[in-house]
């Protein structure tokens, strides 16, 4: 089998219910050639029951029995996003990463060297956490995962907090977008016009990878 040049890969990465999906979404109809999806979603529906939510393990420290699977699963994550790029296949995934654990992982820098030679994107995907939760609250999602909604006691819960405290820790990004003012379409092309203008050297993945 003959491969020519490496796919690209765009992972966006932000707090659930961010607009991370949408974004994914529009990617793989508007872009030119195969965009594959990789992200969260994905993964979780693959995860055996026993081992949910996988990668989506919310930060607080909540399931330390289920870190290891976490480590494992990224790392067999990053494995094939890297194998499809290799292959030529393009690949986005939407991803919530954070190292907000019982005790820190260093998951993100360990998946950055696995991508070490090939063509990766970062994005930050941000929305207030006003704009999260009203879409939090609107429902209407067909995500497997579970959202938590806001109360009159308590109109943000503490794991949406957290998840949006953490999730842009260390906030090294080629680009950041935001969905409360641009629309899926808007965010997917200001990553095309960064994918045009070529990705930033040393790129995000490359600047995490140097960290220990």
């Amino acid at each position: 089998m003959s491969v020519g040049a490496p796919g690209t890969i765009v992972v966006l990465n932000g707090a659930p219910r961010s607009g991370k999906s949408s974004i994914a979404g529009t990617i793989q109809a508007s872009f030119d050639g195969l965009w594959v999806n990789l992200g969260v979603d994905t993964w979780f529906r693959a995860t055996p029951e026993r081992s949910r939510p996988g990668i989506g393990l919310r930060p607080g420290g909540e399931r330390p029995d289920l870190e290891p699977r976490v480590v494992e699963l990224y790392t067999a994550l990053y494995e094939s996003i890297a194998a499809h790029s290799r292959l030529g296949v393009n690949v986005v995934a939407d991803l919530g990463h954070h190292d907000d654990y019982s005790r820190p992982l260093g998951i993100l820098p360990a998946c950055a060297r696995r991508l070490a030679g090939l063509p990766a994107l970062l994005v930050g995907v941000r929305c207030p956490i006003e704009v999260i939760m009203q879409r939090r609250n609107a429902g209407g999602s067909d995500n497997p995962v579970r959202y938590e909604t806001g109360t009159a006691e308590v109109p943000v819960p503490a794991p949406v907090q957290r998840f949006q405290e953490a999730v842009h820790v260390p906030g090294i990004y080629d680009l950041e977008v935001d969905t409360s003012v641009l629309s899926p379409e808007a965010c997917a092309a200001r990553i095309a016009g960064r994918l045009a203008d070529g990705i930033p050297s040393p790129s995000a993945f490359e600047r995490l990878a140097r960290t220990a």
